[in-house]
């Protein structure tokens, strides 16, 4: 049997009934790889020997009775996570020998977990991208289409999962970077609540990987099904043992409901800065349609939703200024003088997004309340309902688009061509608040492309957007092999 797209919850019960070993598992997909990787260029850095090491000693493990989540199973990492005698890079070029000398916390819970590692997955420079290129891996091609992008920044790793390298796969999202790659290749992927997961030794090089908070960016799981990625959230989830973990423990509520007709959905695909494409609406409205087909309660507006405009002005605000918050003062100073020139009739992203590159503290602090009350219009709505069905972004993958000066890129909706960055503002709805959000495959495109939904939760439950994913993935399909 070849174990290309069987799932982890698959392949670890074949594991435990020794149907396979993980040996043979793993030299499966490293052949498979060095086959098919030249054409998709998913896996940047291999760490083979070490992968076939580590399955040998899984089934020695399992051999002695041993038994873990992940013991065996083999899975990918994304390469902004530090791994011990691996480069950490970030795609950019001056650290391309930085060596980190131990794991992320991730990366050693996956190994206390089992998991065999093959390797890290391609990103964009500084992960600051919706796609995956930088000048030390290349680029990542979407597995559906080669002359489209996989997404980024998790480009690389949602790349792998629809090829069939590996069964899962971890990344990380501040702008959509687990979503987008997921809506793009047509996987699965969470982003967490913010803080639910501890994402320490997850830092550009050469920064020491400390215990530090963050205000917008979360690590989670990537996956071809929705139970999968509760397989590896089980694992990923929790505090840092050097701080939170010092007194807390965690403990997920269960999911709000087990089947589809007791649930409360609001379904959007309409936004007030930029327009939804057709194929992304179309697959909006599949989710829909399951869904008033099983007898759930389903909305298509609520005076409890908070602003959309407003929440995508303070998502950039807070997005745009942590970003260029350690520029050098002389571009700093050039930034202030562009900032001064805009005319204060000028709202849109675009000036939103100048003016938060020079920001001053006090600036934050005002945004930072606005977002406070933003969540606080989210505990009201999700009194009344159990999850948002919206885009994650307004068209599936776009050709790939390397101009240097990303400023300038556009992003074409139905033939209509908008700033690249606007497409965020989906992305950016469950991000400023600190939301879970599951992003589902929903099928494929007139083109044949794969086409996405994210499904936004309550904080802090994010058992609920995923067994929502799963009863949906029941009814309207998952995911596909690419053709």
């Amino acid at each position: 049997m070849e174990w290309k797209f069987s799932t982890a919850e698959e392949t670890m019960a074949a594991l435990r009934a020794g149907e396979v070993t993980s040996v043979e598992l793993t030299d499966e997909v490293i052949a498979r790889i060095e086959r098919d990787d030249e054409a998709v260029n998913a896996i940047c850095v291999p760490d083979f020997d070490r992968a076939r090491a580590a399955a040998r000693e899984a089934d020695q493990a399992r051999a002695r009775g041993e038994d873990r989540p992940l013991l065996g199973l083999p899975v990918t990492v994304k390469e902004s996570y530090n791994m011990a005698g691996l480069p950490t890079t970030w795609g950019i070029p001056q650290y391309r020998d930085y060596l980190p000398t131990e794991d992320a916390v991730q990366v050693s819970r996956l190994k206390d977990a089992g998991a065999v590692l093959l390797g890290k997955t391609n990103v964009p420079l500084g992960l600051q991208d919706i796609q995956s290129f930088n000048e030390i891996y290349g680029t990542t091609n979407n597995p559906w289409d080669h002359s489209r992008t996989s997404g980024g920044s998790s480009g690389g790793s949602a790349a792998a999962l629809a090829v069939g390298f590996g069964a899962l796969s971890i990344g990380s999202d501040i702008a959509g970077s687990l979503r987008t790659p997921a809506h793009f290749c047509g996987v699965y992927a969470h982003k967490p609540t913010l803080g639910l997961v501890a994402h320490r030794g997850m830092v550009p090089p050469p920064s020491p990987a400390l215990p530090t908070e963050s205000e917008l960016a979360v690590v989670g799981p990537m996956a071809r099904t929705a139970r999968d990625l509760t397989l590896l959230l089980d694992v990923m989830a929790g505090p840092d043992p050097l701080t939170l973990g010092v007194a807390h423990q965690l403990t997920l509520p269960p999911a709000r409901h087990e089947r589809l007709s007791d649930f409360r959905v609001l379904v959007l695909d309409q936004h007030p800065f930029l327009p939804t494409g057709s194929a992304v609406r179309a697959g909006v409205q599949r989710v829909a349609d399951a869904l008033v087909g099983a007898g759930a309660r389903v909305e298509r507006h609520s005076p409890l939703l908070p602003d959309l405009a407003e929440a995508a002005v303070v998502y950039m605000q807070l997005l745009i200024s942590g970003s260029v918050a350690r520029f050098p003062i002389d571009a700093y100073e050039i930034l202030q003088a562009r900032a001064a020139e805009l005319s204060a009739d000028d709202q849109s992203l675009d000036a939103v997004r100048l003016r938060a590159m020079v920001f001053t503290h006090r600036d934050w602090m005002e945004t930072n309340s606005r977002r406070e009350l933003q969540r606080h219009r989210w505990r009201q709505f999700f009194a009344e309902f159990d999850a948002v069905v919206c885009p994650i972004t307004p068209t599936p993958a776009f050709p790939h688009d390397h101009h240097p000066d990303p400023l300038r890129r556009r992003i074409a909706i139905d033939g209509v061509e908008y700033p690249y960055f606007d497409q965020l503002v989906w992305a950016g709805l469950a991000t400023m608040p600190g939301l879970p959000a599951t992003a589902v495959p929903t099928g494929r495109s007139s083109e044949g492309l794969p086409v996405g939904v994210q499904l936004i939760g309550p904080m802090y439950e994010d058992r609920t957007p995923l067994r929502l994913a799963e009863l949906l993935e029941r009814e309207i399909g998952g995911f596909q092999a690419p053709e």
